[in-house]
């Protein structure tokens, strides 16, 4: 299912006891994990939106220091009554990301346990990786991506409320995100700091702010004409806030930037 990594970094993928890579430039390494009723419901997703999305969000963690992915690695704990066939559905969701994001799958390890997880490692390249911890007083914030969406979704599936254009638009944003790789390389030689949104924005702009030693504000003005009319519709009818989704809700994989007005990205919501 996963088949056999070829690219010009790779030496050796899956087939001998470890993979081989070439390097050149500054590594930049992540680690993701997916546990079964922790981050994860099987109710509301299929085994290969589980296998994509835990993919995509170990991957958004490249997108965020500005990375190229080079190659993943994925250890899989499986349950007693996990099938084959649920097995080839899981990594047909892997393989998907994988090749969406171009970073191979070049190894990994099976275990049993009592839940399903997921824990995937995906290494990147990058010259001047971009941390959270550069910002500077009188940076702007800069946003990539939706925020907000996958939080209305996962409400709008324990509420059992999936008809309708708007619905659909937020269950698809929490059952099949993506990393921001294109949105990631423009970062370099212009943020001073970046991280991915997936503990909500006000969570991780917290975190950055911490991180760099900052005051962070966020417009709620501003914040709102960004925020998708599909994400203002749903909250309506499931008697929330979209600036409440958006702000603690989690799990989009936007990635949120400090750095001056004048390096701006075109791209970015600031």
């Amino acid at each position: 299912m996963l088949g056999r990594a070829t690219g010009a970094s790779i030496e050796q993928g899956i087939g001998d006891d470890a993979a081989v890579l070439r390097s050149s430039g500054r590594l930049v390494w992540t680690v993701d994990s997916a546990v079964e009723g922790v981050h994860f419901d099987g109710r509301f997703m299929t085994l290969e939106d589980v296998g994509f999305r835990s993919f995509q969000a170990a991957v958004s963690d490249l997108a965020a220091m500005g990375a190229r992915p080079v190659a993943a690695l994925s250890a899989l704990a499986l349950p007693e009554r996990f099938s084959d066939r649920d097995l080839t559905r899981l990594l047909r969701g892997q393989a998907e990301a994988s090749r969406a994001l171009g970073c191979p799958i070049v190894g990994g390890n099976f275990t049993r346990a009592r839940e399903l997880s997921i824990h995937t490692t995906a290494l990147g390249s990058a010259r001047s990786p971009v941390r959270r911890s550069g910002a500077r007083a009188g940076d702007e914030l800069w946003l990539f991506g939706d925020v907000g969406l996958a939080a209305a979704g996962l409400a709008a599936l324990i509420r059992g409320r999936v008809r309708g254009a708007a619905f659909r638009r937020c269950i698809a944003a929490f059952r099949r995100p993506t990393a921001r790789l294109e949105d990631g390389a423009t970062l370099p030689g212009r943020a001073h700091a970046a991280l991915d949104v997936s503990d909500g924005l006000a969570g991780d702009a917290g975190h950055l702010a911490r991180a760099s030693r900052v005051k962070v504000v966020i417009s709620a003005e501003l914040l709102a004409r960004v925020l998708r009319p599909e994400l203002v519709r749903a909250a309506a009818s499931l008697d929330r806030t979209p600036l409440g989704f958006a702000l603690f809700g989690g799990e989009d994989y936007a990635l949120l930037a400090a750095g001056p007005a004048a390096r701006r990205p075109n791209n970015a919501a600031g």
